[in-house]
């Protein structure tokens, strides 16, 4: 079985982003980058899988500036086997991403893509979504524990109610929830393994597919700074404060 596994360049989930003053975007000038955190918990599941003699082969995928090797090398030193480079400097949405993905999945004929289920940058959670409608192939959103049952995988859902757990047939896309598992650190000699696994050079022409941003970004901002709160000396102060200006009863 051979598993593709896309991963993201996003800001260091540690790092406190900031505004541009001219309120079009998320300043990352000299910013800490570092792997989307779902899509670390997507190439852990993979590498657990090959472990468990699930899988012979592991493919990470990155589309992004040339930062985004760095990305994929993380992945390689976790344990993934070779991996493919998307150069851009443009701004991709999820569409793009799903196309480009779709044509990579066609190439490459994986038995299962394991996505993160959002990125920490845009909380978009369509990508995996968006590559399923394309691909035709059925999906397991949100997944906390993952499965191989025959020629199906078993996937147990994460949803309002409490856990779901669906039966779908490979190939196959997954996409990840927080809970499926912890990442590893990767080894010294395994970072130093990375370094010769190859990385394919690729570009979104190479794959036919037209980057044109189909949304308009009007304004980013800070969310507002929360107000300091107020005693109370009563029960009934309380609640006639909930009631009259928060509103909540």
């Amino acid at each position: 079985m051979k598993i593709l596994v896309p991963v993201k360049r996003v800001v260091d989930y540690n790092v406190k982003v900031r505004v541009k003053p001219d309120q079009t975007g998320v300043d990352l000038a000299n910013v800490k980058m570092s792997m989307n955190p779902f899509c670390e918990i997507a190439v852990e599941e993979a590498i657990r899988m090959k472990e468990k003699g699930l899988a012979e082969e592991i493919i990470v995928v990155s589309i992004g500036p040339a930062g985004a090797q760095e990305t994929i090398r993380t992945a390689l030193a976790m344990g993934a086997d070779r991996g493919i480079h998307v150069t851009t400097d443009a701004s991709v949405e999820p569409l793009a991403v799903a196309k480009i993905l779709a044509k990579i999945v066609a190439e490459e004929n994986p038995n299962v893509v394991i996505l993160g289920k959002q990125a920490i940058d845009d909380d978009a959670n369509a990508t995996g979504q968006m590559l399923g409608a394309l691909l035709g192939w059925p999906q397991g959103t949100f997944a906390s524990k993952v499965e191989k049952d025959g020629d199906n995988l078993k996937v147990t859902r994460e949803v309002d109610g409490g856990l779901q757990t669906v039966a779908i047939p490979l190939p196959a896309i997954v996409t990840t929830d927080l809970r499926l598992n912890e990442p590893r650190y990767a080894s010294l000699p395994n970072i130093m393994k990375a370094k010769r696994k190859p990385i394919d050079a690729k570009t979104p022409e190479d794959y036919g597919v037209d980057l044109s941003p189909r949304l308009q970004v009007v304004k980013v901002s800070e969310p507002p700074k929360r107000q300091g709160g107020v005693k109370v000396e009563s029960v009934a102060e309380l609640v006639s404060k909930l009631k009259n200006e928060a509103g909540v009863l």
